[in-house]
């Protein structure tokens, strides 16, 4: 899980927006970043290493409830960050359709996708818990 210096360091970072997004986040960006933390640690849980080929439809299964729940804040808090948060868990879940479908993309080309677009979901969660603490700042609330 932590075998490597870009795994410690993801950790690290995923951490960190997490603990902001608790922070000094509202309620709509302590969901997405709890939902973010479960889906994470779920899929350390059930990743197949060995598995490189083919489709891992549990790592696809966190992916679309994220991808829900995501969508679900789209719908209800109107914010500008969980758009772009649920853009970037629509590309990962794209990906796992293309595995599905075979398509086959290089796997090398299809993990670094997932990865990316991970982070760029995490960011946006990070980004909209600072809009709001700044925000609250400005207002004179905190």
């Amino acid at each position: 899980m932590f075998d490597t210096l870009y795994s410690q360091v993801g950790a690290v970072f995923t951490g960190l927006v997490i603990l902001l997004a608790f922070w000094k986040g509202e309620e709509p960006e302590k969901i997405a970043a709890g939902a973010y933390g479960l889906g994470w640690f779920a899929s350390m849980l059930v990743q197949d290493d060995g598995n490189l080929y083919g489709a891992q439809w549990s790592m696809m299964a966190i992916d679309l409830v994220m991808l829900g729940v995501l969508g679900a804040l789209v719908w209800k808090a109107r914010r500008a960050w969980a758009v772009w948060a649920t853009a970037m868990q629509l590309l990962v879940f794209a990906s796992h359709v293309l595995m599905l479908v075979d398509m086959r993309p290089s796997i090398s080309a299809y993990y670094f996708v997932i990865n990316l677009a991970g982070y760029g979901v995490l960011l946006a969660i990070g980004v909209g818990a600072f809009w709001v603490w700044m925000e609250r700042r400005a207002a004179g609330l905190e």
